[in-house]
């Protein structure tokens, strides 16, 4: 467990954090809106680079097979960058927005890419249906489309099995392995059936378009499996020690080994961990740091919630740990407020802790409201530390429960509107930042109350455990926006449609 600092230990590392806050900004971040702009650029940028190269007049039909074809496959080399491991484009985004978009455009790549082939066959589908028939069994089946066929199909089973995963009784780490595989196959299949079959990307700019395209996918998975392997291997960590925290809930305490250089990290951002001899990209799993950069080494708080966690609590002193970080905007660097709410359920009292812990090694003068749940008192966590905070900070904490027990005094019951009404007496909700980690279901139903009680929407910071969307009016808006994105795709490919007929 961190250990509360004294102000002199406080002074002493004011050096260290300038430092580390310094080589933060240095990184380079694409704004949201930015991002926005050049997504569709991207993705459309094949379909302008097309009318430098004459082809043979088509119908309107093939020219939206085509222009539907070159513009998913644009897309689907993008969703290699928006993974949320490059932290220079989507670093601004922050992971629960990135994976939310990354899944929405997955699938309307897949319905564009499921299109093209019967796009093709619509001209003759209206003058022979049997003949048309004809025309998709001969692209579904000759050697000259099998490269377009498997990457479809790889395609499919990505999409699928991404869905599907939390329902799968298959290891993190193999499914990890692949929706990798599946995915390279899936594009080098789709860049091999462009140059090969492509009307427009047989020869010219496109072409040329589609080698940079797999030189960039290279790139970066050489920078994800490659660069990044050296790096853990380079800069290694070790276990300093293990402590439980509550029922099947442990704290790390991980310190760099000498030569290692300290993490510059802001409080509520996260990193990518592995240990022992499995210090390899593909086998790492994102855990929030529950620390103060004022303090050295980094902190996680983690809950046993299956594979690799069930056996946090079993790994010894001195295991030699990866770390790859930092990663997220889940700080209170990045959104600022007059007053701080905190608020965690469950295992999302990780980050949570990380900001109380900082705001107490930096005694912040705002006033900060704490609001933590969990389904029993034995799940609960840090009790003590958070009381001692108060000493510190101007703090108030509410603990609840589902289900109460012996010896229990907090409250029982959900973080519901008047218990959320409590936490914000005496504060400006308008002048609030909140900042909320927890389970999809709470994250939601706080969200959309905090809302309610008059915090700004952008005031409203969540991250979730899950990648499966949600439901608050939040939520709403950002798929109203992604959705939008994809509307220019399809507004892209209809121009470019009416300009080439």
């Amino acid at each position: 467990m961190t250990a509360p600092q004294t102000p002199a230990e406080i002074e002493g590392a004011a050096t260290t954090r300038e430092a580390s806050a310094g080589r933060r900004g240095a990184r380079i971040r694409i704004s949201a809106a930015w991002l926005a702009a050049l997504y569709p650029g991207v993705c459309l940028a094949p379909l302008a680079l097309s009318f430098l190269r004459p082809v043979a007049p088509a119908h309107a039909w093939e020219l939206a097979a085509a222009g539907l074809g070159i513009a998913a496959l644009a897309a689907m080399a993008v969703q290699f960058v928006t993974s949320g491991r490059f932290e220079a484009f989507t670093g601004a985004l922050g992971i629960d927005r990135i994976m939310a978009f990354h899944k929405v455009a997955a699938w309307w790549v897949l319905l564009a890419l499921l299109l093209h082939p019967v796009a093709y066959v619509v001209p003759t589908w209206l003058d022979d249906p049997a003949l048309a028939m004809e025309r998709m069994v001969a692209y579904l089946t000759l050697p000259h489309y099998r490269s377009g066929v498997v990457a479809l199909a790889a395609l499919l089973a990505v999409v699928l099995l991404a869905d599907l995963r939390e329902r799968l009784p298959w290891p993190y780490e193999l499914w990890r392995a692949s929706h990798l595989l599946l995915a390279i196959v899936a594009l080098g299949g789709g860049l091999h059936h462009a140059v090969h079959v492509g009307r427009f990307s047989a020869e010219g700019p496109v072409e040329l378009y589609w080698w940079a395209v797999g030189a960039a996918a290279l790139a970066a998975l050489a920078t994800l499996y490659g660069w990044r392997w050296l790096r853990l291997h380079r800069r290694p960590w070790r276990l300093a020690s293990v402590t439980t925290l509550a029922d099947r809930l442990w704290e790390m305490d991980i310190q760099p080994v000498e030569g290692t250089p300290a993490l510059p990290y802001a409080a509520g951002q996260f990193v990518w961990m592995t240990v022992g001899g499995r210090r390899f990209p593909l086998f790492d799993h994102p855990f929030s740091i529950a620390d103060s950069p004022l303090r050295p080494g980094v902190s996680l708080i983690v809950k046993e919630a299956g594979d690799f966690t069930d056996t946090v609590g079993t790994l010894a002193p001195g295991t030699p740990v990866g770390i790859d970080g930092p990663y997220g905007d889940f700080t209170l660097e990045a959104h600022r407020g007059d007053g701080v709410l905190l608020l965690a359920a469950g295992a999302g009292i990780a980050p949570i802790m990380g900001l109380l812990r900082d705001l107490a090694a930096r005694r912040d003068p705002r006033p900060v409201r704490l609001g933590y749940a969990a389904g029993r008192p034995a799940n609960m966590g840090c009790l003590d530390e958070i009381a001692g905070h108060g000493e510190r900070l101007d703090l108030d904490s509410l603990l609840v429960v589902e289900e109460g027990g012996p010896g229990w005094r907090g409250e029982t019951g959900l973080l519901d509107r008047s218990r959320l009404s409590r936490l914000l007496e005496g504060l400006d909700p308008e002048q609030c930042v909140a900042m909320i980690c927890g389970p999809g279901p709470m994250v939601t139903a706080v969200c959309d109350t905090l809302l309610e009680l008059g915090v700004p929407m952008e005031c409203v910071i969540y991250e979730r455990f899950d990648y499966a969307g949600g439901r608050s009016r939040q939520d709403h808006r950002r798929m109203r926006r992604f959705l939008g994105l994809g509307a220019a795709l399809a507004l892209g490919v209809a121009a470019f449609v009416a300009m080439a007929a």
